[in-house]
């Protein structure tokens, strides 16, 4: 049994786990949790809620699982599918992952120009190279880590205005309250659910967290974990409720506006710099959780696959290049940022699958560190609820294009229900029958 952790212990697991929280408060949230407040007001708020609790579950196993056995969540995924006719599943998690990658890598590199364009309205095109440029420069070097720290605790300071922006609000602490707890179904809204839900439950934290937890106990994993993730999930209720003094159409402008309103000149400025720190972490962030989940999946004790080596660096320079080149199309940010958390909302199931038969398999983890049937019954949920918002988005989409565009609302919400219990029955017999065994 784990010895009983004190206050030190707690609060050292606390500062070492707020690398999620940290991964997750990037430009896309502020993006997506603002614009939510702008458009809908409090209305989305329990997506936000809903996403706490999913990121805590999903962080907790995936970390856990690395506990137990000391492998990340990578290995432990080719190990269970590494026989050459199932590989294919190591290459389609590793394509979905990088995939979303790129998505998060444009809209990182967009949302870093932003915050420089709040200040300096000119010269977009030599921005975006410049921070590309830069960015390659430190992966390549491997000298991330202590500017991502420094730029981070600008992000975090960003978060603490935000906070301090909400308790100022003019909005009732019974009406947020009452929000956060009640989900409410707008189907206009849908793409900003899964976005808010997709810039939370980011896929590749959960390769982080894994990769990450190597040597930790698991009661202080479980009190550091956690309280980083609330505490980031509060500071994205916060933006939401900032998002709410916005008026009119949405902008990164007329946010700095808003923020200048309530805290003076000085808070627009601020929060271009944040905007900034946040895009430019992140930008080195996606590319290189990229390159991990590769390793992870098909080397992590291959000489070729070493941080230094050509296939790490091929990995991530690939990303960092295609997103560049996305977000030098003119794309305008706000829409691409949005998208992108979109488009890993709809990823999140993917990985959240692989996790859950990983997480449930007597032959990987010693019996004490499985799901219990509680932990399998939330997580099904969860994954109810990415699976159907994920669906409906893709049908969405491809009523707009043309395809499937007579169908009716309700005969949508009929495939769509029906894909979604379908996908979470095979998984949930996939599992009694792996703890049956």
């Amino acid at each position: 049994m784990s010895k009983r952790i004190n206050f030190r212990q707690g609060l050292s697991s606390f500062l070492f786990w707020s690398i999620i929280s940290a991964a997750f408060i990037g430009p896309g949230t502020v993006t997506t949790a603002s614009k939510a407040g702008s458009a809908f007001g409090l209305d989305l708020m329990w997506a936000i809620t809903f996403s706490i609790l999913a990121t805590i579950l999903l962080q907790e196993a995936a970390a856990r699982i690395t506990i137990a056995s000391g492998k990340s969540l990578g290995e432990l995924i080719a190990e269970k599918y590494g026989a050459k006719r199932v590989g294919w599943m190591k290459m389609a998690l590793f394509l979905a992952v990088a995939f979303g990658c790129t998505a998060y890598q444009a809209g990182n590199l967009l949302g870093s120009v932003s915050g420089v364009l709040l200040v300096i309205p000119s010269g977009k095109e030599i921005m975006l190279l410049s921070i590309g440029l830069l960015a390659s420069i430190m992966l390549f070097q491997g000298k991330y880590r202590s500017i991502a720290n420094v730029l981070g605790m600008v992000v975090a300071l960003m978060g603490l205005m935000f906070i301090f922006v909400a308790f100022n609000s003019n909005v009732n602490a019974g009406e947020v309250m009452s929000s956060m707890l009640i989900p409410g179904w707008n189907p206009d809204a849908s793409l900003l659910i899964i976005g808010l839900i997709g810039t939370t439950i980011v896929p590749y934290n959960l390769f982080l967290a894994s990769g990450i937890s190597q040597g930790q106990d698991i009661r202080e994993m479980r009190m550091g974990l956690i309280l980083a993730i609330v505490i980031g999930g509060f500071i994205s209720m916060a933006i939401l409720i900032a998002g709410t003094l916005v008026e009119g159409d949405f902008s990164f402008e007329r946010l700095a506006e808003a923020l200048s309103t309530k805290l003076g000149s000085l808070a627009s400025y601020f929060f271009a710099f944040g905007l900034f720190a946040a895009g430019f972490t992140s930008s080195i962030t996606a590319p290189l959780a990229a390159a991990v989940t590769a390793r992870s999946l098909f080397g992590q004790n291959d000489e070729k696959w070493q941080p230094r080596a050509r296939n790490f660096r091929m990995v991530w320079g690939i990303i960092l290049l295609v997103g560049l080149l996305f977000s030098l199309t003119n794309i305008k940010p706000i829409p691409a940022i949005i998208a992108a958390q979109a488009i890993n909302g709809v990823l999140l199931p993917v990985v959240a699958i692989f996790l859950m038969l990983t997480v449930n398999d007597k032959k990987l983890l010693p019996a004490e560190f499985l799901n219990s049937r509680l932990i399998n019954f939330l997580m099904l949920m969860v994954l109810l609820v990415c699976c159907f918002l994920g669906i409906n988005n893709v049908l969405k989409a491809l009523q707009q294009i043309g395809l499937f565009s007579s169908l009716s609302v309700n005969t949508v919400y009929t495939i769509v229900g029906s894909l979604t219990l379908l996908i979470v029955g095979i998984v949930g017999w996939e599992i009694i029958k792996m703890r049956k065994k």
